[in-house]
């Protein structure tokens, strides 16, 4: 089998947010394939998608914390400006965290150890709705 959809994820705050349960519920067909792969393609160039801890929120609220200052805002050298403050430091947390993922599928269900997530990072402050193209394989 091979499917290919759009999914959409609810605007979120500046964060980052766990977000396996909103993506799954979008893809039933999942629940179909016995063995193969769900890619994961954020279609944005200021938020991000990583794999982490999906138990303790303050994992995710640490990570906010110590991005924010790698990356700060209003730093002098910015020339990409003209959409806020926000918008070159989220270019670059998105580019430092990546926009994919590739997981394993196993029995009907993402094959994601115990404590892991998928995370939607929301680097703008403003960021609204995101889009990520699934593409399953599997059979």
């Amino acid at each position: 089998m091979w499917l290919q959809r759009r999914l959409t994820l609810s605007a979120k705050t500046r964060g980052f947010h766990l977000v396996t349960a909103e993506l799954v519920a979008q893809l039933p067909e999942l629940h179909q394939i016995k063995q193969g792969l769900c890619h994961l393609l954020l279609q944005h160039t200021s938020a991000s998608l990583s794999l982490n801890e999906n138990a303790d929120p303050s994992v995710r609220s640490d990570l906010e914390a110590y991005i924010n200052r790698l990356v700060p805002e209003n730093a002098a050298y910015f020339e990409h400006i003209y959409e806020g403050a926000d918008d070159m430091p989220a270019h670059i947390k998105a580019s430092l965290l990546g926009c994919q993922l590739s997981l394993p599928i196993s029995n009907g269900q993402l094959a994601l150890g115990t404590w892991q997530g998928i995370y939607l990072g929301e680097h703008r402050n403003y960021g609204g709705e995101r889009h990520i193209l699934a593409s399953l394989h599997g059979e």
